[in-house]
Parts: C-alpha cells; sequence; structure tokens
C-alpha cells in the first residue's frame, strides 16, 4: 500500500467492507538528500535490529527510509538487498513479505521470518507475530502483541506507533492518538507519526481535517522533496473540498517522482469529483502505463468507476469484466487478486442496481478464485476470512433478490465463521447483512438499529443507515450525514454509486 489509508481493494466486502491529462513535467528533483531523510526516518527507532551483517543492515535501514516515505518498489528492493546478504535476517524477511507484490510472496516471506525468529530480538520475534495474527483475523492477539512491544521498549517511538496502527485498525481512535502522541513526544521528528496521526484525523472519528492538514504540513516540513509528503497534503485539501489545491499537490507529488503513479491515480479522483470524467480517465490512463508490479490492475478498476459516477453502471461493469478477462495477460505479480477485486466491484455495482444477471455470472467467478487463494495460504484464519467474504455476498444478493430465505440462511452461515474470530469488529458484516435484510424489506427502523453497528467508515453502508433513519422519521439524525456524505471526496465504488443521490438527500 502506498499509504496506511489507501487500501488497494477499495470494495466495500464482508470484511472491511485512493486536472488534467497532460504528461508531467520533468522532475524538478534529482537528487535526495538521504542522510537528511533517514534523520526523520529510519534513524528513529528505538528497536533493535538483529544482523551481524554490516550490508544487510545497511539495506534494512535504506528499506525502511524508503517505506516510511512510501516508496514501496524501492524499498522492497532494499529488504531483498538485505535477506540476499543475511540470509538469517527474520525481521528482513518480514518486510519482504508487507512489501511484496503478491500474495505468495506474503505468505513463503512470512513463514521464512517464522521460522528464523528465535535468532531474532524478542522486538522483532513479535513484530513477526503480529503478522501472523493478522493472517489469522486475531486481531485482538496483535493488539497485545503490540503492548507487550510497547511494554517491553516504551522508549521506542516505532513501538508506540505500531500499537497505533493496530488501535486505528479497531476503531479506537483516542487510544491510537494516544500512542502517535507519545511517539511525536519521544521524537518530534518522526515524519511517519505525523502522517498517521493526520490520518487518523482525517479518516478516523471524530474528524478533523485541519488537525490532519496541520500533521500532514509538520511531515512536509521534515521531508518537502518527497512525492509523498504531496500526497497526504492532496487528501487533506480534498477532504476539506479544495479540488483545485488537491490537484496541485498531486501533480507536484508526481513530478518529484515520475515513476510514481499513484499521484496519477489520486489526481484522477479528484477530477473523477469534479465532474471532468475525461480528465479522470486520461489519468487513471496515465497511471496504468506508469504503473508497476500489480499497480496497473488496481488502477483500472478507478477508471471504471468514472462510469459509475457519471450513471453508467453497465458501462463500469463491461470495462470490469474486461480487466478480468485481460489479468493474466497483463505480466502482473498477482493477476487473480486482481481479477478477484475486479469482479468484486462487479458484484457490488450489479447487486445495488439489480442488475442480478451480472451479480450472478460475477460470483460464479469470483467464489472459486476465492477459494483457491484459501487452499494457497495454508491458514484456518485466513480460509475462514475468505469463506466469510464469500457468505456476505451470497447473503447480500438474495436480500436484493427478494430471496430472504436464502439471505438469512447465508447470513447465519456468515455469523457461524466470524464467531471464532478475535475481533471485537467481528460482527460488523453481519449487522450491515441485516441492515439490508431489513431496509429492502421496507422496515427503517430495524435496518437503521443494525446498520448503527456496521463498519460506518464505509461511505455506502453509511448511506444506508442515513437513508434508514430518514425513512424511519429520523431525518434530523440523517440530514448531517448526507452533508458528510455529499462532500466526502474519497474514491471507493461504494461512494460512486452514493454520491448524486447523497448530495440530492443534503438539499
Amino acid at each position: 500500500m502506498s499509504n496506511l489509508h489507501r487500501p488497494l481493494l477499495a470494495v466495500a466486502t464482508s470484511i472491511l467492507l485512493s486536472a488534467c491529462g497532460a504528461s508531467p513535467r520533468p522532475s524538478t528533483t534529482t537528487t535526495r538528500d538521504l542522510a537528511a531523510l533517514d534523520s526523520v526516518t529510519s534513524s528513529i527507532s528505538g528497536i533493535p535490529v538483529s544482523t551481524k551483517s554490516a550490508d544487510a543492515r545497511n539495506h534494512f535501514l535504506q528499506g525502511q527510509r524508503e517505506l516510511d516515505l512510501a516508496r514501496n518498489f524501492e524499498a522492497l528492493d532494499h529488504f531483498k538487498r538485505a535477506v540476499a546478504a543475511d540470509s538469517t535476517f527474520a525481521i528482513a524477511y518480514l518486510n519482504v513479505a508487507n512489501t511484496g507484490n503478491s500474495f505468495e510472496e506474503f505468505k513463503t516471506n512470512l513463514a521464512r521470518a517464522e521460522a528464523l525468529a528465535a535468532g531474532a530480538s524478542d522486538a522483532e520475534q513479535l513484530q513477526i507475530e503480529i503478522a501472523r495474527k493478522g493472517l489469522e483475523n486475531d486481531v485482538s492477539g496483535q493488539l497485545a502483541a503490540a503492548q507487550q512491544l510497547v511494554a517491553k521498549y516504551p522508549e521506542s517511538p516505532r513501538a508506540h506507533l505500531t500499537l497505533g496502527n493496530i488501535q486505528a485498525g479497531l476503531n479506537h481512535n483516542a487510544d491510537a492518538r494516544a500512542s502517535y502522541g507519545k511517539a511525536l513526544s519521544l521524537a518530534p521528528r518522526f515524519a511517519v507519526a505525523h502522517i498517521a496521526m493526520g490520518t487518523s484525523y482525517l479518516f478516523g472519528e471524530p474528524r478533523d481535517f485541519n488537525q490532519a492538514l496541520q500533521h500532514y504540513q509538520a511531515a512536509e516540513a521534515l521531508a518537502p522533496n518527497e512525492p509523498t509528503m504531496h500526497d497526504n497534503l492532496g487528501d487533506a485539501q480534498r477532504a476539506l473540498n479544495n479540488l483545485r489545491q488537491a490537484r496541485v499537490e498531486y501533480t507536484r507529488g508526481h513530478e518529484l517522482n515520475p515513476r510514481d503513479a499513484g499521484l496519477l491515480q489520486q489526481r484522477g479522483h479528484v477530477n473523477s469529483f469534479d465532474g471532468d470524467y475525461e480528465a479522470a480517465r486520461a489519468d487513471y490512463d496515465s497511471a496504468m502505463a506508469v504503473g508497476r508490479g500489480n499497480e496497473r490492475g488496481f488502477f483500472a478498476p478507478f477508471r471504471a468507476y468514472v462510469s459509475a459516477y457519471a450513471g453508467d453502471a453497465k458501462g463500469a461493469i463491461t470495462e470490469l469484466n474486461q480487466l478480468v478477462a485481460q489479468a493474466d495477460g497483463m505480466g502482473i505479480p498477482d493477476p487473480v487478486t486482481v481479477k478477484i477485486n475486479a469482479l468484486s466491484n462487479v458484484a457490488l455495482i450489479a447487486i445495488d442496481t439489480r442488475d442480478f444477471p451480472s451479480a450472478d455470472a460475477a460470483l460464479k467467478q469470483r467464489t472459486p478464485l476465492m477459494m483457491q487463494q484459501a487452499d494457497q495460504g495454508g491458514s484456518a484464519g485466513f480460509r475462514r476470512a475468505q469463506e466469510q467474504n464469500v457468505a456476505y455476498f451470497n447473503a447480500w444478493l438474495a436480500a436484493r433478490k427478494g430471496d430472504y430465505r436464502t439471505a438469512q440462511r447465508e447470513t447465519a452461515r456468515l455469523t457461524a465463521l466470524v464467531t471464532p474470530d478475535a475481533n471485537p469488529r467481528k460482527m460488523e458484516p453481519v449487522h450491515q447483512l441485516k441492515g439490508f435484510v431489513a431496509l429492502y424489506q421496507g422496515h427503517n427502523a430495524d435496518a437503521a438499529a443494525h446498520f448503527a453497528q456496521g463498519n460506518l467508515l464505509d461511505p455506502y453502508i453509511k448511506y444506508n443507515y442515513a437513508m434508514a433513519l430518514d425513512g424511519s422519521g429520523q431525518g434530523d439524525k440523517a440530514k448531517p450525514m448526507f452533508g458528510e456524505l455529499a462532500i466526502y471526496n474519497f474514491n471507493s465504488l461504494g461512494y460512486a454509486l452514493i454520491r448524486k443521490e447523497a448530495q440530492q438527500m443534503a438539499q
């Protein structure tokens, strides 16, 4: 992921469920002051690094610097060089896993890190444990391990950052901000902690877009010529509905590193929100042309979203199905994940618009691919997550068709599948399904009660919650939500499907 808040799979799934098309000017920055960048990134840690190889350590630290600055491809190259220099370097294998280009690369290198963990420090062992527990859907276990890390290394800014990131994933935003604040009190020039704090205020409740902007500005002051700083500033300007300034920031970020396709994608988002669909498509085309690794496959759906914003759902489905057909021949590292993402998008559009033949066809292709990944994962928790995802979409489609018996059966299946997960948020998708079932039957008060317990960070769920509130005579609660969604300005397919309606309801 290029940023903490910008997931590659930008679809509302059962589990969770980012000016112009002209070519950019050449980079105005030809050299980077690596020593200065190290001082606000990799030199700030407080956690031991276990290797006897100076070369391996050097590449590991360079990889950490690049990872902090969201240069993931460069980071991966350094982490691979680190394990080439020291084949027993457990934490470097973990970072290869976390920055790799495919699920197979993640799984293989996590296993290598685990096999070598006995020779690593206790801090590194805990970081490896956090990754494993994440794969097993054990978020409570991740939190406990991160708390142990902080207890063992209370003066480590990175330990507090790690804890804060897990707390943020649990929507424990006050705790997350306290952890990020502690990291910054220990290291005021820790750029990625400023970014994490800004991201918390941008997306976590209660939101404060001006606070987000201030933290992003603090990070940018520490590394002004790094593209990710302008990426973040662009996000804050989007949140404040300053679309012109957001476009300027994304353009500047791409100029600083013309190999960074993500900034072109970001500019495409702004153009989508601005209604300049031709420029948006041009930016997405440019992003795909420049993209590395799997980027082309994950940027392509955003181009299809333009049709959804324009009210052409069938055009979006056609474009996404073309991506599925082409993925195996695109030369990308992980075509299966790209196809699953595209088919998830098709299913979401088709369920929302009652295009049942398209929804049925998408899920018929998608389910075997999901189970293929489950077999590949070799993890009971990961398999369960895949099965949860399948059950969610099956239940949602059945409810949309009015087949409530099947919807209830699949919802019960999902409930049984999430029950073993050590995750305080595990029931969110169950409540979302119950919300849809009630909403489609006209039981608005019941729907609102369930949606209130879903993932309200997902604008599609929040919109349906607001509709249920409005339909149950609670318009005073619904109106501010419609107002927020009308100028949300962050791209997801669910948002593309509800944006115009939210704007109308906000009036």
